[in-house]
């Protein structure tokens, strides 16, 4: 039987790119409120549409993925785009994550199981500087209703209440539901319900 991790390699060896080239609508339409020129963390970005967007834009960018296949393909896209990003392939939930070293993070979609959800949202809490932001967004519960993409296992859903709970430590600026048309890739097309939060770390 493969691991989950055998399954995203094989994911991300497909053609075309399986969320696209193109970055998440959310993560454009906010990314004015991270610290401009700032170093972004993007964990989970897998192929790494949101880490080369983000590079563009001006932003030192680390990618942690824990699939190799994935952060080479992401490696491949950014040196089309003339970007270059920094790529670390690890499970987050075993990561040695740096504290308070980024200006931002941005996690989209990165669906993590129940017993290490917690413990990962609030380590990236800690790894932002003072006054940096975090934007995240993920299938919300109701998800299982559409076949649009997502996770196949209920459990690893998200809902708003789970999101105020995980970053309770910081000042939550946004959380809410939001029904979307997606458009990213193979394997997100369609009507989905999502759920997104913004949050900062408190200014020393």
């Amino acid at each position: 039987m493969s691991s989950p991790r055998d399954f995203w390699n094989a994911r991300y060896a497909e053609t075309p790119l399986a969320y696209g080239e193109a970055p998440n609508a959310f993560v454009v339409r906010e990314a004015h409120r991270l610290p401009a020129g700032g170093h972004i963390l993007l964990p989970g970005d897998g192929q790494g549409r949101n880490s080369i967007w983000l590079a563009r834009q001006g932003y030192t960018v680390t990618c942690v993925d824990w699939s190799g296949t994935g952060l080479a393909r992401a490696e491949e896209l950014a040196a089309r785009h003339g970007v270059r990003i920094r790529t670390v392939c690890a499970d987050l939930s075993l990561w040695d994550w740096p504290k308070q070293a980024f200006d931002g993070v941005v996690a989209v979609h990165l669906h993590l199981p129940p017993d290490v959800r917690p413990a990962v949202h609030r380590a990236m809490l800690h790894a932002l500087r003072p006054g940096g932001v975090l934007l995240l967004e993920a299938f919300d519960l109701e998800q299982v209703h559409y076949r649009s993409g997502g996770p196949g296992r209920p459990e690893l859903l998200y809902s708003a209440e789970m999101l105020a709970e995980d970053f309770a430590e910081g000042g939550i600026l946004l959380l809410e539901r939001a029904q979307v048309v997606l458009d990213e890739g193979p394997y997100h097309q369609g009507p989905a319900e999502v759920v997104r939060a913004i949050v900062q770390q408190p200014a020393e």
